[in-house]
């Protein structure tokens, strides 16, 4: 087993955006999605599960952490893993939508790459921090990063943590999904003005 927030471990999480979740969000853009997107990755050795993307064209509940869900569950139950076995990986801080369906479907961890100050001033979507002061008064995306229910982790907090040699080996990688991700925010808030979704 991989060790938990470890080089190797961070490393695999990268690779699984790049490789996994950034494709289904180019196509996800190019129709008037949101950039944001998701992966379940199973425990034990960190394969695949499913990922998904945003697809709030089709229904404006769609985020990408809620449609990664809904597909899951989609998974017949005998070949669906169990989600205390799971690990949820997410391109961007779940909104409070996203952070309640991954507490519902009982995932006891997450793992976000862009933080809500990112999905609001670099992606130019407030909607998170709006959201979450406006009906649950919590000021600045301060809900409990740890409580009864799971854990989360920004990937970029547990980069900057490793020791030199490992933080140098990643941040490259990190890079390259930073630019990815600026390229698809300017595609997306280029189309948005057409949006039929009620929060563009």
């Amino acid at each position: 087993m991989i060790e938990v927030n470890s080089a190797t471990f961070l490393r695999h999480i990268l690779e699984t955006i790049a490789r996994e979740i950034v494709p289904l969000t180019k196509t996800g853009v190019g129709i008037g999605n949101k950039v944001f997107g998701a992966a379940i990755l199973h425990k034990s050795d960190l394969s695949l599960v499913l990922a998904g993307t945003n697809n709030e064209q089709e229904n404006p509940l769609w985020h990408g952490e809620v449609h990664t869900l809904k597909l899951f569950y989609e998974i017949p139950a005998d070949k669906r893993p169990a989600t205390k076995d799971c690990i949820f990986v997410t391109t961007h801080e779940p909104c409070s939508l996203c952070l309640s369906a991954i507490t519902w479907a009982g995932f006891d961890n997450f793992y976000y790459l862009f933080g809500y100050t990112e999905t609001a001033e670099t992606f130019n979507i407030p909607h998170d921090l709006k959201i979450l002061q406006e009906v649950f008064g919590i000021k600045n995306g301060a809900y409990r990063r740890d409580n009864e229910f799971w854990s989360s982790h920004s990937i970029v907090d547990l980069i900057e943590a490793l020791d030199e040699e490992d933080r140098d080996l990643l941040e490259p990688q990190l890079q390259m999904l930073v630019d990815e991700y600026n390229l698809l925010s300017n595609t997306y808030q280029d189309s948005k003005s057409g949006s039929v979704i009620p929060l563009p």
